[in-house]
């Protein structure tokens, strides 16, 4: 098998790839997708069931149904008309719980809650049950007297024991759905949601900062407007390797673009080489770069970050005023910051075969995502001292998950320090203040103490 065949092999693997993780994202998020397939299976099911016959003496006899056609069409009516009510009665609960998130948290969390697989496992199970009933009406007359008394009787006893079961779903959704908008709840799928995006991002090829787009490059224009959702930079690589050229993204996963303006930049490797065709390399960028309506967590770990942030600043407003609440997405925040503190962080740099073609992807390092953090708890959470004492308890955390010696020790220094000044320009207590300032010096003796890896050394041999 040649090479080339070998690359196309691979392309379209990833792509199968590519395309299943985009499919699996939109159903996740979709509503109506699980309850429609419960209801295709229902009326599949119902029709199976209802050819099964069932004489007297064998030994479904005892489970089967035993009233007569009338009976039994009254049984299916009422099933079908309590389920639709209590349809109605979830999806109101739901959006009651939509929009109390929305107006008391964030409203970035939606995505969350349209996404929970206990709602939609419910609504799939009253959905089902409806249906099965609806269509068992065609089995037993819809009139009485429409139809002799021989009828599908296991089917009918089925559609009684898909009511219960729905009735036990009712009291489960209801305390689901009443820990669900508990702000631990919320705080925890957050995080939960945000450090698998970090685990799942690739690390093999990263660069602290993109380079410098050379003078001869050929500038690629956006098919679409939107947010970036993903980037498959895997996809380009055959690409830019046949042609041996560069393609560097203008902007990051989460930040959007407009049509027609500059998404994405390519280059030979000198100016004297022939200039590449931006058509189709940007059919190409718009093929491997999803760009969509709303941002998404699967790549974009900045906005699991800025759901989390939202929460403490909403908390944090006059109209809410709970400091507490914020100083919880701020603990949560510190289990997100320790993972990015450890993994190299910054723009993704692949290099085809042979050295031949690049695709470079920016991204965020870690200075971007901690005076991200502390710049906005800075600004609105400044004067509370619950809340910068949790941010620096943060900041204290990722020391001691960095190694001795690790340059982002300063990122988290120069942090601590700026929350030192926004305290001290809005703290009205003066003993606040000095609590404030003793946990940031606390917190700078250790920095040091771990910027030099033989200090770090001499502390463990004296433990």
């Amino acid at each position: 098998m040649s090479a080339g065949s070998t690359n196309q092999t691979f392309v379209r693997g990833i792509r199968r790839s590519v395309g299943w993780k985009a499919l699996k994202e939109y159903v996740g998020g979709a509503l109506w997708v699980l309850p429609s397939i419960a209801a295709l299976i229902a009326l599949a099911a119902g029709y199976g069931i209802s050819q099964i016959d069932v004489p007297p003496g064998s030994r479904l006899n005892w489970v089967a149904f035993h009233g007569t056609a009338d009976d039994a069409r009254v049984l299916l009516i009422s099933i079908s008309s309590t389920v639709v009510t209590v349809i109605a009665l979830v999806l109101g609960l739901t959006v009651v719980a939509l929009q109390l998130s929305s107006t008391q948290f964030s409203p970035r969390l939606l995505r969350n809650f349209l996404r929970d697989r206990p709602t939609q496992v419910v609504l799939s199970g009253f959905l089902a049950t409806f249906v099965y009933s609806a269509g068992g009406l065609f089995t037993v007359g819809l009139e009485a007297g429409a139809r002799t008394e021989v009828y599908p009787r296991l089917a009918v006893s089925v559609a009684i024991v898909l009511l219960f079961m729905s009735l036990g779903m009712v009291i489960y959704f209801a305390d689901h759905l009443a820990h669900s908008i508990q702000i631990d709840a919320i705080n925890r799928r957050v995080e939960r949601n945000t450090r698998g995006a970090i685990a799942e991002e690739d690390i093999a090829t990263v660069e602290e900062s993109p380079p410098r787009v050379p003078e001869w490059a050929v500038p690629l224009l956006a098919r679409k407007s939107g947010y970036i959702q993903t980037v498959h930079p895997q996809l380009l690589l055959p690409l830019v390797s046949d042609a041996d050229v560069t393609i560097c993204l203008r902007k990051r996963v989460g930040e959007h673009v407009v049509e027609r303006t500059v998404t994405a930049w390519v280059w030979a490797p000198s100016p004297h080489d022939p200039r590449p065709t931006a058509e189709s390399f940007e059919t190409a960028v718009a093929a491997d770069v999803r760009i969509g309506f709303e941002r998404t967590i699967e790549q974009d770990v900045a906005f699991g970050i800025r759901q989390q942030i939202d929460i403490g600043c909403k908390a944090l407003s006059p109209a809410v005023n709970d400091p507490y609440t914020a100083a919880q997405a701020i603990d949560h925040l510190a289990v997100v910051c320790s993972d990015l503190a450890v993994r190299p962080l910054g723009t993704k740099v692949l290099t085809g075969p042979e050295g031949k073609g690049r695709v470079i992807v920016p991204g965020n390092n870690f200075a971007d995502y901690i005076f991200f953090i502390g710049g906005l708890f800075g600004r609105y959470g400044s004067s509370d001292l619950v809340v910068m004492l949790a941010l620096i308890r943060m900041f204290e955390t990722c020391v001691e998950v960095l190694p001795p010696g690790s340059p982002r020790l300063a990122v988290l220094d120069k942090a601590a320090v700026e929350a030192l000044d926004d305290a001290e320009r809005s703290m009205p207590r003066p003993p606040s203040v000095e609590r404030m300032r003793a946990a940031v010096k606390a917190l700078r003796i250790k920095i040091d103490s771990r910027r030099s890896p033989a200090v770090e050394d001499r502390s463990r041999g004296r433990s």
